[in-house]
């Protein structure tokens, strides 16, 4: 017999775009829709494959019980669907998905909750659905409500939750439960880095102590740290399936945009922001040169010009930069606080016109390596009015003057020049050693 907890066999899931369901229509609507389906069928008869995506296409794999296994991929690859096939929520287009054990599923935040029954309610509700019985939730009910730290509103309706709370709540119940296989998606991003950390704790918990995990993320250091494999998914297809190790590397290489030193918006009407402020142009600068490949030594300028329509705004720029992994390495705004020069434009009312502002990353900084920025532009300092992923992409090399004798990797993200100085301060040490050796 298999020792194999999920067996994946050639599974595929199209869907139809812009399909319409009839289940939120009135009845006079559906009959209406029901009249002019002969209609709809003969324009569109040709057109089927058009407006048609394949999700998932031919997928088959086998995971093993007590394996914790990373699903990676770019957006729309497929991954979400891959889950919500796993967990009974999204029915295959073609073959099959079998699955030996209780499963705890946590894919968008809420999901298996009832928004007018509470927090207690609901505990009790997630753990009959997984088929457990009440003595048993009732065991592990204090953990749930001490790990969820919402304790405070057990008693409240779920609807009058936020997001955090929520999320807080549902990876509470399916990490206490006991599902022999638990599937994550990408929702820990909801809460705060300190209970983001809790959760891949308990992760960790729930992965020694011999349940099975798919873990979907794009938090790419939260995969290596927690699998041990990974299956890549592109395109709603397996790509690659063995070490995390080796699937983060390739999909780094294959998944990262086309270096990007300058982007320009002609069209204000298309450019990325609102009636506030549209980005005009963003780009990288070292020395007097746009360019993606920058020496560790120089500084690099990264400049943002914009559009301000709102004769009184007062804007805030600010940059994410992330290593390769997309983990965030640093964030900067053009605040006093944060700033080695003060900008003359901090917190006063910008005019309409069009505005360019820089910041700088000093040279001997950075680690060599590839490099993403975002760039956000706020208006009174906490609304966004534009965020931009990844507007840039670049990498960060040496010539080798730095590196001196040395050829191996050096570790980190940051590579300061810092000052190391070496002293005598006995130099009768060495021959009073050698007399008692």
């Amino acid at each position: 017999m298999s020792d194999s907890i999920i067996k994946v066999r050639n599974l595929s899931k199209q869907f139809r775009l812009g399909a319409n369901s009839y289940s939120n229509l009135t009845l006079g609507e559906a009959f209406a829709a029901h009249l002019r389906a002969p209609l709809r069928t003969k324009l569109r008869k040709n057109a089927d494959s058009e407006r048609t995506v394949w999700a998932l296409r031919d997928v088959s794999f086998d995971i093993k019980a007590g394996e914790v296994v990373g699903i990676i991929g770019p957006n729309g690859a497929g991954k979400s669907t891959l889950l919500k096939i796993l967990s009974r929520i999204t029915e295959p287009t073609s073959g099959r998905a079998e699955l030996y054990g209780r499963v705890g599923s946590l894919l968008e935040v809420g999901t298996g909750f009832h928004p007018e029954l509470t927090g207690r309610e609901n505990i009790f509700l997630n753990g009959a659905v997984l088929g457990m019985r009440r003595a048993e939730i009732e065991r592990k009910f204090d953990e749930i409500v001490a790990f969820s730290e919402i304790g405070r509103f057990l008693n409240t309706p779920v609807k009058r939750y936020s997001s955090g709370m929520y999320m807080r709540l549902a990876f509470a119940v399916a990490a206490h439960l006991d599902p022999e296989i638990l599937l994550v998606d990408e929702v820990l991003a909801v809460g705060d880095a300190q209970f983001q950390a809790k959760c891949m704790g308990k992760m960790g918990d729930v992965a020694r102590g011999g349940r099975t995990v798919l873990f979907v993320s794009h938090n790419l250091n939260s995969i290596l740290t927690l699998c041990r494999r990974s299956i890549l998914i592109k395109d709603g297809q397996i790509s690659y399936s063995g070490p995390s190790s080796e699937a983060v590397s390739r999909y780094v290489t294959s998944g990262t945009r086309e270096l990007t030193g300058e982007r320009i918006w002609r069209d204000q009407a298309t450019a990325p922001g609102n009636e506030k402020i549209r980005l005009r142009a963003v780009r990288l600068v070292s020395g007097s040169k746009i360019t993606t490949d920058v020496n560790i030594q120089n500084d690099v300028r990264i400049e943002i010009e914009f559009w301000n329509y709102r004769p009184d705004a007062r804007i805030t720029a600010s940059i994410h930069l992330l290593d390769k992994l997309k983990s965030g390495v640093l964030a900067s705004a053009n605040l006093p606080s944060a700033n080695l020069v003060h900008d003359q434009w901090f917190d006063k009312s910008y005019p309409a016109g069009v505005f360019r502002t820089v910041c700088t990353i000093p040279g001997n900084f950075l680690n060599e390596g590839r490099y993403h920025i975002n760039v956000i532009l706020l208006t009174n300092i906490t609304n966004v009015e534009v965020f931009l992923e990844q507007a840039m992409t670049f990498d960060v090399y040496e010539s080798g003057a730095m590196r001196g004798d040395y050829g191996g990797d050096w570790l980190g993200v940051v590579r300061p020049k810092l000052a190391w100085q070496t002293e005598q301060l006995d130099g009768n040490a060495v021959e009073l050693q050698e007399q008692t050796a």
